[in-house]
C-alpha cells in the first residue's frame, strides 16, 4: 500500500501517543532484528522505534535498511525516532490499516 499525504498524517497522529517498542543499539542493523520487527508489525501495524545514543547508524540509514529488506514503510522520522507502518498479514489484526484505506 502506497501511502498518500492524508494517510501519513493520520498515522502520525495515531502514533503520537505511542511509546517506542523497538530500538537500534550498538549492534546496529541485522537481519535477525529486521525479522523480529517484521513479526511485530503483523501484530501492531504501527510502531515507533528509536535509535539509542550508542547506535552507529543515522536515522536515514535505518529507514533505507528497513524499506529495502521488508514491506514496512517509514511514515515519519523525528530526531532519533521513526514511525513505521505495515498492513498486517493477519486479517483479524487489521484495525489501523482498515482505517487508513478509508481515508
Amino acid at each position: 500500500m502506497n501511502l498518500r499525504g492524508k494517510q501519513k498524517r493520520f498515522l502520525r497522529s495515531k502514533a503520537q501517543r505511542f511509546r517506542s517498542k523497538f530500538s537500534v543499539g550498538k549492534n546496529g542493523l541485522t537481519q535477525a532484528w529486521v525479522d523480529q520487527l517484521d513479526g511485530a508489525m503483523n501484530n501492531y501495524e504501527l510502531i515507533k522505534i528509536n535509535l539509542q545514543q550508542s547506535a552507529d547508524v543515522a536515522p536515514e540509514e535505518v529507514k533505507d535498511f528497513i524499506e529495502s529488506h521488508t514491506a514496512i514503510q517509514v511514515v515519519q522520522i523525528i530526531g532519533h525516532v521513526l514511525v513505521l507502518f505495515k498492513e498486517s498479514d493477519d486479517e483479524d489484526k487489521r484495525n489501523i490499516s482498515l482505517q487508513v484505506k478509508d481515508i
